[in-house]
C-alpha cells in the first residue's frame, strides 16, 4: 500500500545532507513551509544552497533557517524587504553567496527542469549586469539569453490537503511556487494542513499528483507567517 506520509516533519527531513540543494516554496510568507523549516533547522544540516523566491522575513521560517548558520547560498529573486535583517547582515559580512535572479527568469529555469529541458533562452536581462558573461542570440529580431535550468536534491512545499498518495490541493496563493519545485527537485517534501481519503480530492482541483512528491507531513496546527 503507498502511504508516503511520514510520522513528523523531523522524520521526514532527517536524510538532507550538508551541501544539499534545497528549494523552498513560498511568496514571502504566503505559502511557505515552516514546520518543515523548523524541524530542518534542528537536523542542522550545513553548506545548503537554497532556491526561493525571496531570502526570509523577520526571524522565523526561512530567516530563521539562514540565522542558524545552514546557509552557504541564495539563489533568489527578492532577498532584500523591510524585514530581510537576517540575510542583510550575513551578506554584508559576506558569510552568504546570493544569486540573483529576475523572477520571470527563475520560474522559468525551475520549470526547464522540471521539463527536462537543457535550457531556455529567456530576454530577461539581457544587456545588464546579471547576464554579465552569457550566452546570447538574436531571434526573430530581438535578443535572448540563454539560461540553464535550477534543480534540486530537496524541495520544500507546503499544501493545503494531500492523500497517502501524494496527491496535493493548494490554497490560493499559497500555492505560488510550489507545484514547479515539486517537478524540480529530486525529492520533494510537502506538509499540509488537511489529510484527505484516498479518493476525496476532487481530481479537477489537484494541482500537483503524486507522482512529484515523495514525502508528506499532516501539520494541522501550521504556523502561519502572514502577520510577521
Amino acid at each position: 500500500m503507498i502511504n508516503k506520509f511520514f510520522a513528523s516533519a523531523a522524520a521526514a527531513v532527517a536524510d538532507i545532507a550538508d551541501g544539499s540543494v534545497i528549494m523552498i516554496g513560498g511568496f514571502g510568507p504566503a505559502g511557505q513551509p515552516v514546520e518543515l523549516i523548523d524541524a530542518l533547522i534542528d537536523a542542522a544540516p550545513k553548506h545548503l544552497t537554497l532556491i526561493s523566491n525571496n531570502a526570509g522575513n523577520g526571524d522565523i521560517g526561512l530567516a530563521a533557517l539562514l540565522k542558524a548558520g545552514c546557509v552557504d547560498k541564495m539563489i533568489c529573486s527578492f532577498p532584500r524587504q523591510s524585514d530581510s535583517w537576517v540575510f542583510d547582515e550575513l551578506y554584508r559580512a559576506k558569510q552568504i553567496a546570493l544569486e540573483l535572479v529576475p523572477q520571470g527568469n527563475l520560474v522559468a529555469r525551475i520549470q526547464a527542469a522540471g521539463a527536462g529541458l537543457g535550457a531556455v533562452y529567456t530576454p530577461t536581462g539581457y544587456g545588464t549586469a546579471l547576464t554579465e558573461g552569457k550566452e546570447t542570440r538574436t531571434i526573430d529580431g530581438r535578443q535572448y539569453v540563454l539560461e540553464y535550468p535550477l534543480r534540486a536534491d530537496y524541495a520544500l512545499i507546503k499544501a493545503q490537503r494531500g492523500d497517502r498518495w501524494g496527491n496535493l490541493v493548494f490554497n490560493k496563493a499559497g500555492r505560488n511556487f510550489g507545484p514547479i519545485m515539486a517537478a524540480a527537485a529530486a525529492c520533494t517534501i510537502a506538509q499540509c494542513s488537511e489529510q484527505a481519503a484516498l479518493g476525496e480530492l476532487d481530481p479537477e482541483a489537484i494541482v500537483t499528483p503524486g507522482i512529484f512528491v515523495n514525502r508528506l507531513v499532516h501539520t494541522p496546527d501550521a504556523r502561519t507567517l502572514l502577520s510577521a
